[in-house]
Order: C-alpha cells, then sequence, then structure tokens
C-alpha cells in the first residue's frame, strides 16, 4: 500500500507489496523491496537499498549508499525469514549497513528511536540498539551486540559480538571492545578499558550532583576498592535500593554474559 502524499522518483524501484505511509520520499535510484514497510515522514535519498522483512519507523532520513534489511553476513543464515525494525527519527548517513536477524537468536535486529548512525556504521544481525545513541564514523558491531540508551561510541570502534554497552557510557575512538562496557562509564583503547564515568555527558542531560556522586561510588567499588566482582555487586545493590540511576548497573550485571572491562 502505497499512501497518495508518497513522492517516488522516477528512477526508483518499488516493488509490488510495500508499504509507504504519508509523506515518505524515495530518491533517484533507490530500491525498495517487498515486503518493506516505511512510515510517515521517512525521506530515503537517492541509491538506497531496503529489501527483506523490514520496518522504519516516521521521520526517520536514510542517506545515500545506505544498505537497510540485507542478509546476515552469518554463515548459518540459509536463507530463513527474519526481521529488521527501526523506530523513529533516526538519522542513517551514507553507506551505512543494517542487516536483519538470524533464527539463532530470535530472528529480529532492532534499533530504537533518535539515534545518529554516521559513514560507514555496520549494525549486524541481531543487534539491538537502544534510544538516543551515537555511532561516529566507521564504527562496527558484531552480531548480538546491545548498545543501550544514551551510548555514544567513537570512530573506528570495533566491537565483539553479544558484548553490552551501557546506557549513558562513552567509547573514544579506535577502540577494540571485547567485553561489557558498564553504564556511566567512559572507556578507550585496545583492549578497551575504563577511564571513569561521563560526567559531562550526565550534567547535560540533566542528572544532579549528588546523583553523579553516586554513579561515581559505585564506580571507585568496582575498579579501586579491590573487591572482587561479586562482593562488589552486594554492596551496589544496597546502594541502589530506591536509587534509579544505580538500578541501571544491577539490570546490566542481571544481562551481562562476557564480564565487564576491568
Amino acid at each position: 500500500m502505497i499512501h497518495e502524499s508518497v513522492q517516488i522518483h522516477s528512477t526508483a524501484i518499488v516493488e509490488e507489496g510495500v508499504t509507504l505511509d504519508a509523506n515518505v520520499r524515495v530518491g533517484a535510484f533507490s530500491y525498495i523491496g517487498t515486503g518493506v514497510k516505511i512510515g510517515a515522514g521517512t525521506e530515503v535519498k537517492m541509491h538506497v537499498i531496503i529489501k527483506g522483512a523490514t520496518k522504519i519507523g516516521c521521520d526517520n532520513k536514510i542517506f545515500q549508499f545506505a544498505s537497510i534489511g540485507e542478509e546476515s553476513q552469518d554463515l548459518k543464515y540459509a536463507g530463513e525469514p527474519t526481521t529488521l525494525e527501526i523506530g523513529d527519527r533516526n538519522t542513517i548517513r551514507e553507506s551505512v549497513t543494517m542487516h536483519r536477524g538470524t533464527v539463532q537468536n530470535g530472528g529480529n535486529t532492532q534499533v530504537g528511536s533518535d539515534n545518529l548512525f554516521m559513514i560507514n556504521t555496520h549494525v549486524a544481525h541481531d543487534c539491538i540498539i537502544g534510544d538516543r545513541c551515537i555511532f561516529a564514523n566507521n564504527v562496527t558491531l558484531a552480531g548480538h551486540v546491545t548498545v543501550d540508551d544514551f551510548a555514544i561510541i567513537g570512530g573506528m570502534t570495533a566491537i565483539h559480538q553479544f558484548c553490552t554497552i551501557g546506557s549513558h557510557s562513552m567509547i573514544g575512538g579506535g577502540s577494540i571492545i571485547v567485553k561489557d562496557v558498564l553504564p556511566y562509564v567512559m572507556a578507550q583503547g585496545n583492549h578497551c578499558s575504563p577511564f571513569g564515568i561521563n560526567v559531562e555527558g550526565l550534567k547535560r542531560r540533566g542528572f544532579e550532583k549528588s546523583v553523579i556522586k553516586d554513579i561515581r561510588t559505585v564506580y571507585k567499588i568496582i575498579y579501586r576498592s579491590g573487591k572482587t566482582l561479586e562482593e562488589a555487586k552486594k554492596e551496589i545493590a544496597e546502594m541502589a535500593d530506591n536509587k534509579k540511576a544505580l538500578q541501571l548497573f544491577i539490570d546490566f550485571f542481571e544481562k551481562s554474559n562476557r564480564g565487564i572491562i576491568r
């Protein structure tokens, strides 16, 4: 179904079975394959490819040479029906690639809303991206990576499969991440190491001084107290009682499966 207000350039190819909501624009030489659904107000610029069971929300901007919804590069993939879901108001810049999921992990790659994917970012199969994240040029996410809300990842950074990047964390450019990065932490390097908490980012997002102080205390418990991680978890759990910001640490530990950067 194509809404009457949709604008499609005469050189673009839109196959049958595509759903384009109101005010979608499709630029020159772009290709949109059967099964794709695109929400109202999204702009697909020139030379973009969107394929497969891909659902894109409203008011996104997808720039030239992006490849969205292609089959995964996982050698186990054998053509099974899998999906890619993208939220609203994302900016997807030139040459970004986002692949559909694999049946080994639920079959779905998920991207939230209000994210910025700079040039040449790669989002592999079965990744889960939250909201308001920033991926600088040439960031590479392997399969099954989770990136929580408000994370910022510097250019040329590569993230190992199954890693989790916590909310409000900030990763310096050129990093190699092979373990999980805690919420609020600044980290960089090969292999990636922690360098304190993302104070400036938290201030910009309205965190109160007392909350930032609590987060810094948790960081010190984990990285400077000499305690084992299990000992630190118990102390943090006591601190986190009725403190929403610290609960992020508890939630993170529950889903972390590669161990944290040290």
